[in-house]
């Protein structure tokens, strides 16, 4: 289905090391952008209306997703918007830090969105206390259901940031309408290290090639931007 359905448009952005990491494994964050694509994914943010991310991402980076950027953030409230988008995350077994910083930065306007399972809806009423607004998927998580979820709420573009399992399965359930992959000039070869995608079935297969919409340099930085599927969005 193509957004226009009523779901929103789903932009999945990543930064990845030219061997296809999204980090290493040290304790620190690795950093394989530059400043130049940090503002671009800025200006991503403040294109949406919501930003998702999935628990691991949560429980590993710790990430606030703000729109950093003063003008931005005016601009959004000048079109009726929020300052920032909505936040949004992912969970099957409702493993999450009421604590984190993604529950308590940006979300004045709109508390957090959790999407779970049966099983981990529970989990989270009885042990969560951060605000949040849990939704329940049923026994097991289902992407196109989260993305019908988020239509009836009025978002139009979703922006999706990681990890790797999330990246994985919009693109294997064929449910992504651009990716913009940003690739640093940076080698991990750790096989312990998380990476772009996993291993999964995904439509067409190995004889499926994306549309490539276009390229930009941002210094040392190669954004590359995809249509994974044909969309009349």
């Amino acid at each position: 289905m193509a957004a226009g359905d009523g779901r929103p448009f789903v932009l999945l952005s990543v930064a990845m090391s030219v061997d296809g990491y999204i980090d290493d494994t040290a304790a620190e964050r690795l950093l394989l952008s530059n400043e130049a694509d940090f503002d671009r994914v800025d200006e991503l943010r403040a294109w949406s209306d919501a930003i998702l991310v999935g628990a691991e991402t949560v429980r590993r980076d710790n990430p606030r997703l703000l729109v950093k950027a003063e003008t931005r953030r005016r601009a959004r409230l000048a079109e009726g918007r929020p300052a920032y988008p909505r936040k949004v995350t992912v969970t099957a077994a409702g493993n999450l830090d009421p604590d984190a910083r993604f529950w308590h930065h940006g979300t004045a306007d709109h508390p957090p969105l959790v999407y779970t399972t049966d099983t981990g809806a529970r989990r989270l009423a009885e042990r969560f206390g951060a605000p949040a607004e849990i939704v329940a998927l049923g026994p097991e998580l289902e992407f196109g259901a989260l993305l019908d979820d988020l239509g009836a709420r009025g978002i139009g573009r979703l922006m999706v940031e990681g990890g790797g399992r999330i990246h994985t399965a919009f693109l294997s359930a064929g449910l992504a309408d651009e990716l913009h992959l940003a690739i640093g000039p940076t080698l991990v070869g750790d096989p312990q290290a998380p990476r772009f995608l996993h291993p999964a079935p995904f439509p067409g297969g190995s004889t499926h090639r994306m549309r490539l919409l276009g390229t930009t340099q941002l210094g040392d930085v190669a954004v590359l931007r995809y249509r994974p599927r044909e969309s009349d969005a």
